[in-house]
């Protein structure tokens, strides 16, 4: 089983070749690491692996799961997971690379981690304008999910201090790149049903999008598409049961450790790894034969908690 909230020796190494081959190793072993972008500095790890980006939140200590903004190389590889209708493309072509994240349907054949998206139909792209962060994906050769470098509710890190004030022993790595350029975290615009939303502002000013694109802007959406709208996330249809030791027979149990189900989010109790399986298993229940969902018991330390806390709201009356 894993433990809650390991403890590592954080080591700060200058941006280099050495650093970026440090921090691609510890990448391929499922573990996130501090970077700078230009924005502010993130903490990347492989958005491909489900168990690396349950450790991302594990490291921020981030209270439930919320989609996560995954970082590419260019609009090339962002279309392969994601549906980039014109509008899209032309703000894609006219800002990146830069600070502007683009919210469109995802491709089901991406192999994005579920984690990563918090189980939702659509994606969070950005091509980041940092030469650091984009010899990481090279090095790397995956889309890397990277929110904000800090334990969650802090303030935003813009130099390697801050990433170390909350993160420290947290995570094994951090890239030290300088002050980043400008300081807030990028735009977030949402391409969903062929309107133009704002999700998130930042150095990217929304009238400027729209002249861009030629979209009028809509009415901010009032479903989760993006990091920065928490209250509520991805739920399934059926009424579903927490802390459930067997099932009735109208359920769909899904299983933790030694208590088992029709599915079982981590049969060595490991919260990681349930963690990493959390949305597909929810998703499976969602689409079975059977009304209602019943879950097993799981612990509620470490990344337990945000796992409770996700459990919770898909719980809670609708």
């Amino acid at each position: 089983m894993s433990a809650p909230n390991p403890r590592y020796r954080t080591e700060i190494l200058p941006y280099g070749k050495a650093a970026i081959a440090e921090a691609a190793r510890l990448i391929g072993q499922g573990l996130p690491v501090a970077m700078p972008t230009e924005t502010v500095y993130g903490l990347a790890a492989d958005a491909t692996n489900g168990e690396a980006v349950a450790r991302i939140y594990e490291a921020k200590g981030r209270p439930g799961f919320n989609p996560l903004i995954v970082h590419v190389s260019g609009l090339a590889e962002a279309e392969q997971h994601g549906f980039f209708p014109e509008a899209a493309l032309m703000a894609a072509r006219h800002y990146w690379p830069g600070a502007l994240t683009i919210v469109v349907p995802r491709r089901e054949d991406s192999p994005v981690a579920s984690l990563a998206t918090a189980g939702l139909a659509s994606i969070a792209l950005r091509c980041p304008n940092h030469q650091a962060m984009q010899d990481l994906l090279a090095a790397v050769g995956r889309p890397l999910a990277a929110p904000s470098a800090n334990a969650s509710g802090g303030i935003s890190p813009t130099n390697v201090d801050h990433v170390l004030k909350t993160l420290e022993a947290r995570i094994p790595l951090v890239i030290d790149g300088g002050h980043t350029a400008q300081g807030v975290e990028s735009t977030i615009v949402s391409f969903l049903d062929g309107k133009l939303a704002l999700l998130r502002p930042g150095p990217i000013d929304i009238a400027q999008l729209a002249a861009v694109t030629g979209l009028p802007i809509g009415e901010r959406s009032a479903r989760i598409e993006a990091p920065g709208q928490m209250r509520s996330h991805y739920a399934p249809e059926k009424t579903l049961r927490l802390d459930a030791i067997q099932r009735e027979p109208h359920e769909w149990m899904i299983g933790f450790g030694p208590c088992d189900g029709d599915d079982n989010l981590s049969p060595g109790g490991d919260v990681i790894e349930a963690a990493s399986r959390l949305f597909d298993a929810l998703h499976r229940a969602d689409d079975s034969d059977k009304p209602a969902i019943a879950v097993a018991p799981i612990p509620k330390t470490g990344i337990g908690a945000a796992i409770n806390d996700r459990l919770s709201r898909a719980a809670a009356p609708r």
